[in-house]
């Protein structure tokens, strides 16, 4: 991780010159509330960005602002105040992308009170998931580089997200992963899932009062 602009408390990751940035906010810290702007199709797509000081503009270094998107029904964030100020279309948990779109809308979970989706980009082959699968602490047991949703491990692992082949993942909570193994990290945190509650729940239990 790389420090971002001095005047923000918020810190930088998954940087990728001339593709993607993204920013973790310091509050709550355990969550890893975690922020994306994808450079596709000549425009930058934010996606569940929470608005902390000087990060939306350092992210639009990238280039000009295309959208934001929710990609869960609870991450509302600073998602439609942002799109408002930079005069652009907010998109929640959409069904299908909008004409001309640089990606894909992948259904992830559609139940009461549960409503999540990712986004592909397909030139870059970055999969953007909210919750379904997340690097912070929490989502994952010791030794796995990302995990499903606590919720998801235990009850529906996110199947949908196999066989994507992403080389970059971003994730609503914690930093992202990049490069070879994206795609094989993926399918273990799926197919794993349930295998892997005994582990998990021990890591919990190990964690209990050190750091988030």
């Amino acid at each position: 991780m790389t420090a971002g602009p001095r005047a923000a408390a918020a810190l930088a990751c998954d940087e990728v010159p001339g593709l993607l940035r993204g920013w973790i906010s310091p509050s709550p810290a355990f969550m890893r509330r975690t922020s994306h702007a994808v450079l596709a199709g000549g425009g930058v797509w934010l996606l569940d960005p929470v608005d902390e000081p000087g990060m939306v503009e350092w992210a639009l270094g990238l280039g000009p602002p295309a959208g934001v998107v929710q990609l869960l029904d609870r991450h509302g964030r600073d998602g439609a105040a942002i799109a408002a100020r930079l005069g652009v279309p907010h998109l929640v948990t959409p069904a299908a992308p909008p004409p001309g779109a640089p990606f894909r809308v992948i259904p992830v979970v559609s139940v009461p009170r549960w409503r999540e989706v990712a986004l592909l980009f397909p030139d870059s082959a970055t999969l953007a998931v909210g919750d379904a699968l997340g690097t912070a602490p929490y989502f994952r047991a010791p030794g796995e580089p990302v995990g499903p949703h606590p919720m998801l491990r235990l009850t529906r692992p996110p199947r949908v997200l196999r066989g994507l082949a992403p080389a970059h993942l971003l994730c609503g909570h914690g930093p992202g992963l990049h490069g070879e193994g994206v795609a094989a990290a993926v399918e273990a945190a799926v197919t794993g899932a349930r295998r892997g509650i005994p582990r998990w729940a021990w890591g919990l239990v190990a964690r209990r009062g050190g750091p988030a």
